[in-house]
């Protein structure tokens, strides 16, 4: 049985540097459309959270939230 991405609400993502995420699809019959929910939980415990047509999209803004991260502690 695959992990849910939430519990109650609450992001599963709990161990440090690891990612999640589920397929979850909006209309109705050929008006179905893809989506993914994504979670990212930072080495620092923080959580990113996104939702995006792709997986690569959501990758891609995890990656400038790093970014982010990284040149704001300097």
């Amino acid at each position: 049985m695959a992990t849910k991405l939430t519990a109650n609400g609450v992001s599963t993502t709990t161990i440090p540097g690891t990612e999640q995420y589920e397929v979850f699809y909006t209309g109705y019959r050929s008006q179905r459309k893809k989506h993914y929910q994504y979670d990212y939980r930072h080495t620092d415990g923080e959580l990113f959270s996104c939702v995006t047509d792709t997986l690569k999209e959501c990758r891609q803004l995890r990656d400038e939230w790093l970014n982010k991260k990284i040149n704001n502690s300097k």
